[in-house]
């Protein structure tokens, strides 16, 4: 049987259709249930097909006002910004079958198939941040067996678990550089690959200290280009009134992949071994990297995908492309010089350094102390480390909300920054000092110190890491790989120098 598609010549609402008009396509009670509903959406944008031959005309003074016949069998209402043959109808009628003379139903699956392109990205990007913290925090759990089963001490574990940070901070600027010229998606891509599968050999070279440090470093180098990739995409995508919620819902998946990793390792270190987790993280990693394969192509071939904040478009063609001269005339292009001599971008340097201090070096050795100080076994331990990135999940989420509310009402944007920087810094300050005092206090008060302080350290989402894109949208990505090379530094120094200091004081003050 012959397939028509329905466009705006045959079809109208009103009262001077005909009624053979409207009853020629939908049967009547099919009509009675859709009409009203697809008379009432003025923005409505759909494609019928019909198992009918014929099609009956109306004339062009019959037509509803305001309607339009559009491309590929649709209709174009008058106000859309761009004329796109997507129907409400598609989602729940579905195309007619080769031989088929019945309209099919055909449900919207899956159900983030019609959200807008930068949701999706936003998303995709958040769940990988989830990965890249799983996979950050799996030794930090593991090295306690591993610690046992090798027999390293502190200042070994320490250089075990810095050397992940060795890689981070020598990705930092080819990442932002990177993302700048092929684009934050194919840079993230590449990141989570290279993590993933560097994750996975870890229990294949951990008798062997060279391979494991090279394993770890480039660990590293994949998740160091990951921020970089982040804030390129979130900066091309993402309008201003958003752009916290975005970088908070990005950037917060660190926490809940902290949480989710300090939940899942210790039952599957004692029920698998140690070697489990990596495996099992970095098979997460891969499939992730499969999936986004799909999402992307879907995107893609959306015809809503547009960009929001900036009328540039860098091309991911351009990894074709692009010669190596282009490459290296492109890095002569971004302005070094005047970055370097900012005075704010000097100051985002020294708040990147001083807050990656605190939070890698209780990132790393938090399980630790838990374990010795509070004399808690390694589940114990990792359920109780569970608690700051726990509580910094839900301290993000008030975070962002507040800094975007006092944007929106009209607050100086650099203000907003600092106010949430100020946050920040001096609510762990205070807390971990009166944690390393001897104040007489109960452990769990110990504990609930040190999860409050490092929970509103998380104000930092929504003041250092917008204030990149509220810089310069274009460079946002070259900017951040500045400050996080130096803010990687404290992985490097910090955490080697923290096992250094056990050994030699065999105090945690």
């Amino acid at each position: 049987m012959a397939r028509c598609s329905l466009r705006a010549d045959n079809l109208c609402f009103g009262p001077r259709c005909p009624s053979a008009t409207r009853s020629s396509f939908l049967p009547s009670s099919f009509g009675a249930r859709w009409s009203s509903r697809l008379a009432s959406k003025s923005g409505a944008k759909f494609r019928v097909f019909s198992s009918i031959k014929e099609r009956q005309g109306v004339k062009e003074s019959e037509r509803p006002k305001g309607v339009n016949p559009g491309g590929a069998g649709g209709l174009r209402v008058d106000g859309l910004e761009k004329a796109e043959v997507v129907s409400g109808f598609e989602g729940a009628l579905g195309e007619e079958r080769e031989g088929g003379g019945e309209v099919g139903l055909n449900w919207r699956w899956p159900p983030w198939k019609n959200l807008p392109q930068r949701y999706k990205l936003i998303g995709t990007t958040s769940l990988a941040f989830v990965i890249c913290n799983m996979d950050k925090v799996n030794l930090s759990i593991a090295i306690i067996p591993m610690s046992h089963q090798f027999g390293w001490n502190s200042s070994v574990a320490g250089l075990v678990q810095s050397s992940f940070f060795w890689g981070y901070a020598l990705s930092q600027l080819p990442g932002g550089w990177l993302a700048k010229i092929f684009g934050g998606r194919e840079v993230l891509k590449f990141g989570v690959l290279v993590w993933s599968l560097s994750t996975a050999l870890v229990p294949v070279l951990a008798g062997f200290m060279p391979g494991l440090v090279l394993s770890r470093i480039l660990v590293g180098i994949g998740e160091g280009v990951s921020p970089s990739a982040a804030t390129d995409l979130i900066a091309r995508s993402i309008p201003l009134e958003e752009r916290s919620r975005a970088v908070a819902f990005v950037f917060g998946g660190l926490s809940v992949g902290s949480v989710t990793g300090l939940l899942l390792a210790p039952p599957l270190i004692q029920n698998f071994g140690w070697e489990s987790v990596f495996y099992i993280f970095g098979l997460l990693g891969i499939g992730w990297f499969a999936g986004f394969q799909l999402i992307k192509e879907e995107s893609e071939g959306s015809t809503a995908s547009r960009s929001i904040s900036r009328s540039e478009d860098i091309s991911t063609n351009n990894s074709i492309t692009s010669s190596l001269g282009d490459l290296a005339g492109n890095l002569k292009d971004v302005p070094w010089k005047a970055f370097f001599e900012n005075q704010a971008v000097q100051a985002m340097i020294y708040v990147h350094f001083c807050g990656s201090w605190g939070h890698y070096t209780c990132l790393s050795w938090l399980p630790t102390y838990f374990s010795e100080e509070l004399d808690l076994n390694l589940t114990e331990a990792a359920w109780v480390s569970i608690l700051p990135p726990l509580a910094s999940v839900f301290v993000t989420g008030v975070a962002s909300q507040f800094a975007d509310n006092l944007i929106a009402n009209g607050v100086e944007i650099t203000k907003v920054r600092k106010i949430c920087q100020t946050i920040a810094f001096l609510s762990p300050a205070v807390c971990m000092t009166l944690s390393s005092i001897d104040l007489g206090l109960a452990p769990w008060e110990v504990v609930g110190i040190l999860t409050g302080g490092l929970a509103l350290s998380s104000f930092a989402l929504s003041g250092l890491y917008c204030t990149h894109q509220d810089m310069s949208p274009e460079y946002a990505s070259i900017l951040l790989g500045i400050t996080n090379t130096v803010g990687a530094v404290p992985g490097i120094v910090g955490v080697a120098l923290t096992g250094y200091l056990l050994d030699s004081t065999h105090s945690w003050s």
